[in-house]
């Protein structure tokens, strides 16, 4: 597993976090959530009262916060200016507002710019899973695994219901179909499956069935690496 990168990109809700989480732990592995990051920085541009759909005054701004994030598979953090974020990314405020951040190309040049320096500092002494949206398309095509994970929306919204407690599943499913218009239609980076990329539908698989199989294609990917 030395040096290995395994992209990991797909869906809201379609359970990203918990499988790549799950991978990185069993395999010894780092472990990144980009989603965080793209969180952290919504935060902080509503903390500062920047107007998140204007994007001229969200690219004026993004290079300001200091990000921070941890590889920790059993403890991820992530940071803004030394405080500590992680629970404060996951409010229904950042998360209604992180679409629009996302979509600023400078937000994604500057991120996609911290992504790539902490992969590369996992390449040589260890590996890291990287989860996000376009990992296996933009940020590491090159990497030996690459897995696009989704789940039908009905799934997805349940899933989503029940991680923040929401009651309206027919809500949370309509955001998730939005969110999922927004990441696919936008004009940098968008959603899309990566080129050599194996597509996991989650749907019907429990957690550790999930996460089992993603093990499997990691091992099988490091067992051709050795060999070669």
């Amino acid at each position: 597993m030395v040096g290995m990168v395994v992209a990991v990109d797909g869906t809201s809700g379609s359970g990203k976090s918990s499988t790549c989480r799950g991978v990185a732990d069993r395999l010894g592995l780092s472990y990144l959530d980009t989603g965080a990051m793209f969180r952290a920085m919504t935060w902080w541009m509503l903390r500062e009262g920047i107007d998140v759909h204007d994007a001229e005054a969200v690219a004026a701004r993004c290079d300001e916060p200091d990000l921070v994030s941890g590889t920790d598979p059993t403890g991820p953090t992530i940071t803004v200016d030394g405080h500590d974020v992680a629970a404060a990314i996951r409010t229904d405020e950042v998360t209604s507002a992180v679409s629009p951040v996302s979509t600023v190309p400078q937000v994604r040049a500057r991120l996609l710019q911290m992504q790539r320096a902490i992969i590369t500092s996992h390449t040589g002494s260890g590996g890291i899973v990287v989860e996000g949206r376009d990992i296996g398309s933009v940020v590491w095509p090159q990497a030996p695994v690459k897995v696009y994970l989704t789940a039908d929306p009905g799934a997805r919204a349940a899933r989503r219901a029940r991680e923040s407690g929401a009651v309206d599943v027919v809500a949370t499913e309509q955001s998730l179909r939005e969110r999922d218009r927004i990441d696919s239609g936008r004009t940098t980076a968008p959603l899309v499956m990566a080129d050599g990329a194996a597509r996991l539908d989650t749907t019907t698989y429990t957690l550790d069935e999930v996460i089992g199989l993603l093990v499997g294609l990691v091992e099988e990917a490091g067992s051709a690496e050795a060999t070669r």
